[in-house]
């Protein structure tokens, strides 16, 4: 399967304005109700901001030759984990009895930049050590190692760009973290995901909430661009199509 980049990018600005959309309609809808949840939380708890690029890379996995029969998404989501029962996964491939895909998606938008960066480093670790570990022991498939996604969208301001301090009471924290960004803590985190073979391959972009709405946004590293992703994903998934 041949991607495009031009139509490609077009296709992530339409999902980048639709995240920004959902999200404003959701604090809108909680305010109007008198139910507003505290700070950005209230765009988070109502879901959906994520549908757009799970749509879009459910769009990809079909155009590589997979069937709507052996996608899942919104249910029949959960996989069976080595440290717990089951972990629920956002997108999955499962076909014959075989695990082919698992994506975890996530995004992030201020004030609370520090707490919600040490739970979502924490959760993407668990998962991928949970769903690896349980693959060894043949909890999925007897002879397909699944590919494993994760896609990241971060609010891009004055928090998230800022440089931050560590503490170093003990010992010196690795040279990258040293006076780096929340922004730039998320796209090391990312490389080093991938770089250790946690994740095969993750995307990571950033986009302002105003300009967002028009689909703006932007990808800091290369290696960490949605074309990159989406090649490594289709290359996958098309070996084992209809």
């Amino acid at each position: 399967m041949k991607l495009e980049p031009t139509a490609l990018e077009t296709r992530v600005a339409k999902t980048v304005s639709s995240y920004w959309k959902t999200r404003q309609s959701q604090s809108v809808k909680q305010a109007s109700s008198g139910q507003r949840d505290q700070g950005a939380r209230s765009a988070v708890t109502g879901g959906a901001q994520m549908d757009g690029f799970i749509n879009l890379i459910t769009e990809l996995i079909q155009k590589a030759g997979i069937k709507q029969e052996h996608i899942f998404y919104q249910t029949a989501l959960e996989l069976p984990g080595y440290f717990r029962p089951t972990k629920e996964w956002d997108l999955l491939v499962v076909r014959d009895g075989q695990l082919i895909l698992a994506l975890e998606t996530k995004s992030q938008v201020g004030p609370s930049f520090g707490n919600n960066f040490n739970n979502r480093t924490e959760e993407a670790m668990g998962s991928a050590l949970d769903l690896w570990t349980a693959f060894r022991d043949g909890a999925f498939n007897t002879s397909i190692r699944p590919w494993l996604g994760y896609f990241f969208v971060l609010e891009e301001c004055d928090g998230s760009r800022r440089t931050v301090k560590v503490k170093e009471p003990h010992f010196k924290v690795f040279p990258e973290f040293a006076n780096a960004s929340y922004a730039k803590r998320y796209e090391i985190f990312c490389r080093k995901l991938v770089r250790e073979r946690h994740y095969n391959t993750a995307a990571f972009l950033t986009s302002k909430q105003t300009a967002g709405l028009d689909g703006k946004f932007n990808e800091p590293a290369e290696d960490l661009a949605f074309l990159q992703f989406a090649k490594s994903l289709t290359a996958h998934v098309s070996a084992y199509s209809d």
